[in-house]
């Protein structure tokens, strides 16, 4: 794992320039990130040529974990997880669970810190033994100095494996040209820069001198095996086709939730609402993910022809999950980035507008308040949110609570056939939410 001392000090650039050095050396790459985060993956993915995955211990047990982990990295040489966060940060700020640290401590995973050194020299020193104390088991078996000199670094990595015994596994100098670009949902998407396979190759290249990568791979080694029951997953007869939204407006998935429903016996199919014109033929059913609609506002609000056809759809009959930007994109109006409203699909009554902070953030407890269809009332799921944007009808059939918090509130439309509001949903929290989904869809048949 590559953790950081707190977020911004450089854990997705060395992450993904160490992926990129791994991926020249011809070795077969997986990875993996800490959270919830959709944003890092896509980069990752980038840069080995496969979809990298979330692990996360609020959303999925031990077991389940284990399981995803050994499915994906089948084959592979070698797993990176990229941290969130700072090392220690966990639910509602107080708690360790669900940090970089509880996702090593539970998977035995040997962990590097980044620690950016900027405005310090000794004082790098009681920071990685704080963090080296904190826990008994802390993981942490090595570091790298992020933002030190080359005339600097020697006698600090001296110093560090002098006095606290622990490794300095290399160091990266100030690179002021291979910055990835942050706005305001987290980091550009990895689509949005140009240059990014020349930045991914220069930072390679950078530590490939900088960097001891022979011994992070012999550390990665040192990782034990995880041993695992495989879950119980019901897989129904019909091979309904799922629609997926999937283009630069909406591009947030969980890579596992995908794979669950082609295991319980869907057929997915991508398209574009920015481009299509037409859904895809004979679907049962449509997912529309999260993203960056308001982006992209004006292009959608100008398909009009797409507009059309999701409305007529959904009031059919088609099963659709809506997601944050999924569920924006089926209002009446979307307020864009520029402050103008534009004309969306018209399902969900009256608009989704811009405001000026997160309103609702983090990891929440999802329960319905009364049944709908895709469970009953009572019925929980795991989910997380992460918005800009707000909704004049952010629904009333679930309510969301916050994990170590007293806060809650209501959310979610639902009618016979939509299940749509702000959360990102985890299918591996409770999949009988998505195999009830799948059986709507062989129920409902397909859309011609």
């Amino acid at each position: 794992m590559i953790a950081a001392t707190s977020s911004e000090s450089g854990k997705t650039m060395i992450t993904c320039g160490l992926l990129q050095a791994l991926v020249n050396r011809r070795m077969k790459v997986t990875s993996f990130k800490c959270g919830p985060d959709y944003i890092d993956p896509m980069f990752h993915s980038k840069v080995i040529g496969t979809k990298s995955r979330n692990i996360d211990t609020f959303f999925a047990d031990k077991n389940t974990i284990y399981y995803l982990m050994n499915k994906a990295t089948k084959d592979m040489d070698i797993s990176v997880i990229e941290g969130v966060m700072g090392y220690y940060d966990g639910l509602a700020g107080i708690s360790t669970e669900a940090s970089s640290y509880d996702v090593a401590n539970a998977t035995n995973t040997p962990v590097v810190l980044v620690v950016n050194c900027r405005g310090m020299s000794l004082s790098i020193l009681p920071i990685i033994k704080g963090f080296l104390e904190f826990k008994e088991n802390s993981c942490i078996k090595g570091v790298i100095l992020n933002q030190i000199s080359e005339m600097m670094y020697p006698q600090i990595k001296k110093l560090i494996e002098e006095n606290l015994s622990i490794k300095v596994f290399g160091y990266v100098p100030v690179l002021k040209d291979l910055v990835i670009e942050s706005r305001h949902l987290g980091l550009v998407t990895p689509n949005e820069i140009t240059d990014l396979k020349e930045k991914l190759n220069k930072l390679s290249d950078q530590f490939e001198k900088t960097i001891n990568i022979n011994e992070i791979i012999n550390l990665a080694n040192s990782a034990k095996e995880l041993e695992y029951n495989k879950p119980q997953v019901l897989k129904l007869e019909g091979n309904p086709k799922v629609a997926v939204a999937y283009d630069e407006a909406f591009c947030f998935y969980y890579q596992e939730n995908i794979e669950l429903l082609k295991e319980m016996g869907a057929t997915v199919e991508y398209f574009s609402p920015i481009r299509d014109k037409k859904l895809p033929k004979n679907i049962s059913g449509l997912i529309l993910g999260g993203g960056y609609p308001e982006l992209y506002a004006e292009a959608l609000s100008n398909n009009k022809a797409m507009l059309e056809e999701i409305k007529y759809a959904i009031d059919k009959g088609l099963p659709c999950i809506a997601e944050c930007g999924g569920f924006m994109y089926l209002h009446e109006s979307m307020e864009d980035n520029e402050n103008k409203f534009h004309n969306m699909v018209g399902v969900i009554g009256g608009k989704t507008y811009k405001t000026s902070k997160l309103g609702r953030f983090g990891y929440i407890n999802l329960k319905a308040i009364k049944d709908n269809f895709l469970c009953n009332k009572g019925s929980s799921i795991k989910a997380h949110e992460f918005h800009y944007w707000d909704s004049e009808s952010s629904g009333e059939s679930f309510i969301a609570e916050k994990p170590l918090r007293k806060r809650s509130w209501n959310c979610i439309n639902s009618t016979n056939n939509l299940l749509a509001g702000f959360p990102h949903l985890y299918y591996y929290s409770n999949t009988e939410i998505p195999q009830e989904f799948i059986k709507r869809c062989i129920e409902f048949g397909g859309l011609s």
